[in-house]
């Protein structure tokens, strides 16, 4: 893969996990040839998954070292993305590190299990929560590194919101986050307003059922053979063919795409 990000800085959010989108954006980006900047919450190691735990998995830490041996560098970070203060040091401890920013790839999200029950029997502080994290920590993080490309008159830039298919169809027992995934489909398209001058690219990524550990709660049975025998491919989709729609969106051959939410999902649902 030729190295078409060369020179250039992204920032992963939500980038510790073994089997996840942010961990195979980061090592896309870095293949590409950025330098890259992990985040994760700190995951406490009693409850990472079995495979992690089986290869002595270090959440972020780890993610660097694959980075690292991709000839590219990387700084891992703790950051709870809901916080402005955390948000602003991020940024602020990126540009300190590496000079610049360029890209930032939006893709931290509360995880998936218990806020999946009925309106009537959601509690408030976790459909608050959810949004938090996903809409509230979008919002900091384009913020704050919106402002440092329009502060440095910079040549571009990227800026990839991670969603959802459920950002376009909603489902029932699956309205926080069907809430939080409509919601960043619309800042998308607001902020790609507001950025294009500025020749910023703000895109949507919107997966569908992709086979990564935020998955783990339907496990692998029964359940998950129904799953993928309803999409048109037969078969979920995987971390790095997300990554690889990730990796285009930050290059150049996409400059011309901007406030789009594109889905990547086998055909299982076909919403614009």
């Amino acid at each position: 893969m030729s190295k078409e990000l060369a020179g250039k800085v992204a920032i992963v959010t939500g980038a510790g996990r073994l089997r996840g989108i942010g961990r195979a954006s980061a090592v896309r980006l870095a293949e590409m040839g950025a330098d890259v900047v992990i985040t994760g919450t700190g995951r406490d190691p009693e409850t990472f998954a079995d495979d992690e735990k089986a290869i002595g998995w270090r959440d972020i830490e780890s993610v660097a070292d694959q980075v690292r041996e991709l000839g590219q560098r990387a700084l891992p970070l703790v950051v709870d993305v809901s916080s402005s203060d955390a948000v602003d040091k991020m940024v602020a401890d990126t540009i300190s590190e590496f000079g610049r920013v360029d890209i930032l790839i939006n893709n931290a999200a509360f995880r998936r299990g218990e806020d999946r029950v009925a309106v009537v029997d959601l509690d408030e502080s976790l459909f608050r929560r959810v949004l938090d994290i996903k809409v509230v920590g979008s919002f900091l993080c384009a913020r704050a590194v919106a402002r440092h490309l329009i502060g440095r008159n910079a040549d571009g830039g990227a800026i990839v919101n991670l969603s959802s298919t459920a950002g376009k169809r909603g489902s029932a027992n699956t309205s926080a986050y069907n809430a939080a995934n409509f919601a960043i489909n619309g800042f998308t398209q607001a902020l790609s307003k507001e950025l294009a001058p500025h020749g910023i690219n703000v895109n949507g990524v919107c997966p569908g059922a992709i086979d990564t550990a935020r998955m783990d709660v339907l496990g692998r049975g029964e359940g998950w053979q129904t799953l993928e025998s309803n999409i048109p491919m037969g078969r979920a989709g995987t971390d790095e063919e997300v990554a690889d729609l990730i990796g285009f969106l930050c290059s150049d051959r996409a400059r011309y795409i901007t406030g789009q939410s594109i889905n990547v999902n086998g055909g299982s649902v076909t919403e614009l």
